[in-house]
Order: structure tokens, then C-alpha cells, then sequence
């Protein structure tokens, strides 16, 4: 049982079939290989007897005669059967005629820096120099209030060094502070 295709679509499917066939014997192109003959055999045969050449409506259209891999196939044929050669992917030059080069062909060389170049006197030129100063010993940072004023001039004392006083050492006092939580009287 096929499904429903439409009659043009399978009229048009046979006749690129038996299209092809004919122009293989002919013989203008290069000779059908026994696959190929296969195929076109037994994707006609299907046509005719179900109305289409795929049951699987994933690899095409529903109303359509052929799949779209079966397609592209009898294309390929029709073609090789012309003694037209097949197209592969190929590059195209500024000119407009086709090169054989392969695809790294026109790619710029890659701006690299050789590991092994210069070493030697990168390595002097830097024993020459002077050595860099010694670091500024610097001490724990300290946050500071800055005052605010009207004027936007700083005011010197702001940004002294104020540091508080050092604590006593010894164990803290406990102090107790009035206004807490009180107990109830019983």
C-alpha cells in the first residue's frame, strides 16, 4: 500500500529516471557502475508499484516521489551520465578561476615569536641595566577619618599620622554597664 503522491511529481520522478538511464547508454559520459544501474532499476520499480521510492517520511516530503538523499543520488547520476564531471568543494582564486590549492593556501603565515630567538642578548642587555630599587618597607595600612569642610582645599592636619595608643598588656577589665536587662523581683 503507498502513500498518496502526487501524479505529476511521479511522472516527473520517472522521467528523470529512465532520463538518465538512456543518457548512461548512450555512453557520452563515463559508464554506470553497477550500483548505479541498481539504483535506478529499483527506484523505478518502486514508483511504479507504490507510488513512491522511501516509506520513511523523515527523508522527505510526504507528497513527494523520492527522498531528498535519492534526489540528490539521481542527480549525480544524471550528471556523471551527461559527461559532466562531478563538483567537489574547491577554492576560488581572485580572478575567478578555480585553484588546486588546498584551504591553508591564503592564510597569512601566523605572527609568532620564536622561543630561541634573541635569548642571548635579551639576557645582557638586562645584566647591563641597573638593578631596580629596593622596595619601600611600608606598614599596616591605617583608614583614617578625613575631616569635612566647606573650602575644597585640604586642610594639613587632616592627613596625619594618628595612631592610636598601644593597649595595655595584662588581662581586659570587665565592666558592667547600667541601663541592661534587670531581673524580675519575686
Amino acid at each position: 500500500m503507498g502513500r498518496d503522491v502526487d501524479e505529476r511529481k511521479k511522472r516527473a520522478a520517472l522521467r528523470k529516471l529512465r532520463k538518465a538511464a538512456e543518457l548512461a547508454e548512450q555512453g557520452k559520459g563515463p559508464p554506470l557502475s553497477d550500483w548505479e544501474r541498481e539504483f535506478l532499476e529499483e527506484v523505478e520499480e518502486r514508483i511504479e508499484k507504490y507510488g513512491s521510492a522511501f516509506a520513511d517520511p523523515m527523508k522527505g516530503d510526504e507528497g513527494e516521489a523520492l527522498s531528498a538523499l535519492q534526489q540528490l543520488k539521481l542527480k549525480e547520476i544524471d550528471k556523471k551520465a551527461r559527461g559532466k564531471a562531478r563538483k567537489g568543494f574547491s577554492q576560488k582564486s581572485a580572478s575567478g578561476k578555480k585553484t588546486p590549492k588546498g584551504s591553508f593556501a591564503k592564510r597569512a603565515p601566523p605572527r609568532v615569536r620564536q622561543i630561541g630567538d634573541d635569548i642571548e642578548e635579551d639576557v645582557a642587555a638586562e645584566a647591563v641595566k641597573t638593578p631596580p630599587p629596593a622596595p619601600v618597607p611600608r606598614g599596616k595600612p591605617v583608614l583614617k577619618a578625613v575631616p569635612k569642610s566647606d573650602s575644597s582645599e585640604p586642610v594639613p592636619d587632616a592627613y596625619k599620622d594618628n595612631t592610636p595608643a598601644p593597649r595595655p598588656a595584662g588581662r581586659p577589665v570587665f565592666r558592667v554597664i547600667d541601663g541592661g536587662k534587670t531581673e524580675p523581683d519575686t
